[in-house]
């Protein structure tokens, strides 16, 4: 959680695994989850913005469709800055992320993570874009060296 939160990532689920070691045990979920909460709190996240799902990955139970294990489980809640999400599948806890915004109205920013050198193509750098948009036929200017070039595709 540490890790995930120094390195951006916004948004968390918590899937508790191997629920049916403990026979589905609802003490050993609340406990978990008290733990877990106690941590991510600490690490700068907010434990109501995240859904916490008992599965069992081996057995499959609550990773797409609900189980009849776990008759206690209600599902899962979590509240965003768009309003309150509930859900009781793994499944339907990816589906309740939000996709990131990408500031697309800011100046072009691509670092390059490597460049390659293509016989019949060229010189062919690559990155991922961090902000604006780029497009076949942009003229862009790298830097600090102050190349310009017309990106081809």
């Amino acid at each position: 959680a540490l890790l995930a939160f120094t390195l951006g990532v916004k948004q968390l689920i918590v899937a508790i695994n191997k629920m049916d070691t403990t026979q589905w045990s609802e003490s050993r979920y609340q406990e978990i989850i008290k733990e877990t909460s106690n941590f991510i709190k600490k690490v700068g996240y907010n434990p109501k913005t995240v859904a916490f799902v008992p599965i069992s990955g081996f057995h499959g139970d609550n990773m797409l469709t609900a189980s009849t294990n776990c008759p206690w489980y209600k599902g899962w809640e979590k509240e965003t800055k768009s309003g309150k999400y509930t859900g009781k599948t793994l499944l339907e806890a990816i589906d309740s992320i939000e996709p990131p915004t990408r500031p697309t109205d800011k100046p072009l920013r691509l670092p390059l993570q490597d460049v390659y050198k293509i016989g019949g193509i060229g010189t062919v750098p690559v990155g991922r874009v961090e902000t604006g948009i780029i497009k076949p036929g942009m003229v862009v200017t790298f830097a600090p060296s102050n190349v310009t070039t017309e990106v081809k595709s």
